[in-house]
This record gives structure tokens, sequence and C-alpha cells, in this order.
């Protein structure tokens, strides 16, 4: 789809049965700051339930059905989109904890623009984090994959207003070439033919200048986070970013952000399973208070 098509289509459809039967979702496009127009869709959970109520207070937050002040709002990876498989499937484990954002960034499926691989995309996430708060969830956690995952820790450095920050499988520092898939996705980027790639086999539309200046980089972004609580997740059979990307990000922490490497687990959403989608999810439930 071109840039021109998807701003024209730029409409709000509230949608009350979705493809199952359920109730309540909304799918809208979103107005980012420079007017670009996000594709986004908001699921309000299972159910809710009464954070202070008694009758929950012995349960662990893992087993607590969804809260009603809670949202997450997912960050997907570089190629992915709202429509995507495992981006519902992630968004279904967790809405089963609270309200789930998904959105397509800049560029991929139906937004608008073109994708700035990681830069410009804070703008979209701040969208997608202000329409959570206009819809009145008081508490809201940051989910971010692969390049998702450097864009939550940016808006959690330069925006705020998130409750708890998850970044999974993100990469440390930018313009890493040392694996064969990093390699790839720089040609993919570079490249006008690679481009053309990314348009017509990935619906993904990729901006052929670079960055201009060079945005804060994910390992100077972490250091700004506190006192917000943050949890860095990678696998430990990442093949785009090894292991020294998660240790780079937790030591520029201070101590001040859990990490966990997970054994056997390749990269980003494709490889996070339901059980670690659920732990996340009840950190993030305790994390955010």
């Amino acid at each position: 789809m071109s840039n021109r098509s998807a701003g024209r289509e730029a409409r709000s459809t509230v949608r009350p049965d979705d493809e199952t039967g359920r109730r309540g979702l909304i799918r809208t496009f979103l107005r980012t700051a420079d007017g670009i127009a996000i594709d986004s869709v908001y699921d309000p959970g299972s159910a809710v339930y009464d954070p202070g109520s008694a009758a929950h207070g012995a349960r662990s937050d893992a087993s607590r059905p969804p809260s009603r002040d809670l949202v997450f709002v997912i960050a997907h990876g570089f190629t992915g989109d709202v429509d995507r498989p495992h981006v519902r499937r992630v968004a279904a484990v967790l809405r089963d904890l609270g309200a789930v954002v998904t959105f397509s960034f800049r560029g991929h499926g139906r937004s608008g623009g073109r994708s700035t691989v990681g830069d410009k995309e804070v703008l979209d996430l701040a969208a997608a984090v202000d329409w959570a708060r206009g819809l009145g969830h008081r508490r809201v956690v940051t989910v971010g994959f692969s390049m998702g995952g450097s864009v939550v820790l940016r808006h959690a450095a330069l925006y705020g207003g998130t409750d708890a920050v998850v970044s999974v499988s993100a990469p440390a520092r930018w313009y890493y070439r040392g694996t064969a898939p990093m390699r790839r996705l720089h040609w993919l980027v570079t490249r006008p033919e690679g481009r053309l790639v990314g348009r017509y086999g990935l619906r993904t539309r990729i901006h052929h200048r670079d960055w201009d200046p060079v945005p804060l980089s994910p390992v100077q972004a972490v250091p700004r986070i506190a006192p917000t609580p943050l949890l860095i997740v990678h696998g430990d059979r990442d093949g785009y970013f090894p292991l020294d990307h998660p240790r780079m990000l937790a030591e520029a922490a201070g101590g001040r952000a859990a990490l966990w490497v997970e054994p056997g687990m390749g990269h980003a959403e494709n490889a996070a399973d339901d059980a670690l989608m659920a732990r996340i999810g009840g950190w993030a439930v305790s994390a955010a208070g």
C-alpha cells in the first residue's frame, strides 16, 4: 500500500463485535504529532476486577483476572504490524490481565508514512500511550519487541508517562552488523533494491533518508528511565543481537532494571511464547502498582 492511500483511508471505525464475537474492540487511526496516521486497535480485556478487593488479595498477579485501570501498549518489531499472528497472540495473552492497545508503526501494514527504523517511531508510541490514557486507564505498561523494544526505552526516557516498561530482544546500540540477520536487515534498509523488497514482500515502506541527527540510542536512554520499573528480556539463542546487548542495557540501568535471559529463546515476539508473555504480564501487574 502506498503512503498516499494509507493516509487517505485514515478514519475511525468502532467495531462492537470482532470476528470471534467479542464486544468492545475499537479499531481506529491515530494521528501522531508529525501528522502520520497510525492503525490502532483497543481491546478492553477479558473481564475486570477491583484491585483493592479482598477477594483478590491472596491471588498471584499472574492468575488475577484483568484490571479495569491497567492497559498494555504493545510495540511490534520491524516488519510486523497490528494484524500479524504473533502480535495478535501476544495481545491475546496480555488481555487476560488488562486492556491492550496494539498498533502498526509508521510504514508498516495500513499505517501511513515510512519507517525510520526506530527514530520517529517514538511519536507513534506516544500517540498510542496518549490514546490509552484518554480511554480512562490509570496505569500504562509499554511492551516492545526488537525495534519496538528500542522504541519503548526511548519513549520512557524522552516522554515518560508510563508506569512500567518491558523491552524484549532490543538492541543496545545502533548500526550493529555483527550477525548475518542484521547484515541482511541493513541491506534491506540502506539499498534501493532492499527497500523494494521491504515494500512489496514485507508490507513495510522504509524511508530512504539517513538519520539526521542520530537519535538517542537505547543504552543512552536507559539511565533516564528510573524510577519507572524496567524489565529487559532476551533469549540466549537470539540470532540478531547477542547477549552483550541486554547486559549493556542492564548495566546502564545501574541495577534498577530486572534482566531475564531466557534459555532457548530466539528473537522478539515470534519467539516469546505464551508462558513467557504470561510471566511478563505478571511482572507488569506488580511493577505498575
